[in-house]
């Protein structure tokens, strides 16, 4: 499989395409662009971020997307790695010594979406169906660690969009992580506003006004998604835990008022899933990022769903997004 050239479509990209030329390649601000079909799905996943820049069923949009000279708006459709959402302050401690991230949030103070939101992932491995991508953690300002991030993204012919993304340690001692992903789910051309959101989530972390958590609390009024809420009634970015796991499997979906929905599916290492619904996305006036994460922000700090992988080991996490249309 090479890369394919992706033709203008909703908002300025990716729906069909043919494939470069080798007299005019196309250049895209997310680098190389790795083109998957299989029936009538289509997804297209980015060199830049391991990111996920489209997905889409018969020609119906399930994910938001960006156009070819834009990196991805608002953290569109990235993998998240060594840690997902925020550090506070870019700092925490490691046997007692103090550890300095670059301040990548300046409005909030924050060290945000983890060391390869600008990454280059270089190929691993391809198919018709497939594509593994994968980039190194080197050693650097407050984390002294060398891992490597892998990621696959599979079009499954019953299980629609799977991604499994790995952390391989080649450090000599164990290293902290937490791994998320930062899809936007839509549902063709329905404005999200319209859309039914359920998060079948009993606890959400209740963060201050730089969207560090501070405590939990059951879920309630505004905050309780288990029986669905239309988008227009919210203005949300917040994370839940204590999620309803079926079979090892949580699933949190849109549904439009004609019975068609989209779910993100997350397995049951991701005991948190992020909800942010903004009003600020280029070209929607509403639109709705599902996140799955092993662990919510400040982690590195606070403790709450932080793991340490060994030295020489593996972690993986299991995601995909699943449509009835």
């Amino acid at each position: 499989m090479t890369p394919s050239t992706l033709d203008s479509g909703p908002n300025g990209a990716g729906t069909a395409g043919s494939g470069e030329t080798a007299s005019a390649p196309r250049r895209y601000a997310s680098g190389r662009q790795y083109e998957l079909r299989r029936g009538d799905a289509l997804a297209v996943v980015t060199e830049l971020a391991a990111g996920l820049r489209l997905y889409s069923r018969g020609g119906v949009q399930l994910t938001e997307t960006y156009g070819d000279g834009d990196i991805p708006p608002g953290a569109t459709g990235i993998t998240l790695a060594p840690w997902a959402n925020r550090v506070e302050d870019g700092v925490w401690y490691l046997d007692g010594k103090k550890q300095q991230l670059d301040i990548t949030e300046v409005s909030r103070n924050n060290a945000s979406h983890g060391l390869l939101r600008n990454a280059s992932y270089e190929l691993v491995d391809e198919s018709e169906f497939s594509v593994t991508l994968e980039a190194p953690i080197f050693p650097q300002h407050g984390y002294p660690f060398l891992l490597r991030h892998r990621v696959q993204y599979v079009l499954a012919e019953d299980l629609g969009l799977v991604v499994r993304q790995t952390l391989l340690n080649d450090s000599q001692g164990s290293a902290p992580f937490v791994l998320g992903a930062h899809p936007y789910l839509r549902l063709g051309d329905v404005p999200a506003a319209e859309l039914v959101l359920t998060v079948g989530a009993a606890r959400r972390l209740v963060a201050d006004d730089r969207l560090i958590p501070r405590s939990s609390e059951p879920v309630s009024g505004g905050t309780d998604l288990r029986s669905g809420r239309t988008v227009a009634e919210l203005d949300i970015d917040v994370a839940y835990t204590d999620l309803v796991f079926d079979g090892g499997v949580a699933r949190q979906t849109l549904q439009a008022s004609d019975g068609r929905s989209i779910s993100l599916w997350q397995d049951d290492s991701c005991a948190y899933v992020h909800v942010f619904v903004t009003d600020q996305y280029p070209g929607r006036a509403k639109a709705v990022a599902i996140e799955p994460m092993t662990g919510p922000a400040n982690a590195f700090n606070s403790g709450d769903g932080l793991r340490w992988l060994p030295a020489g080991e593996s972690f993986t996490i299991t995601w995909g997004i699943s449509a009835s249309l």
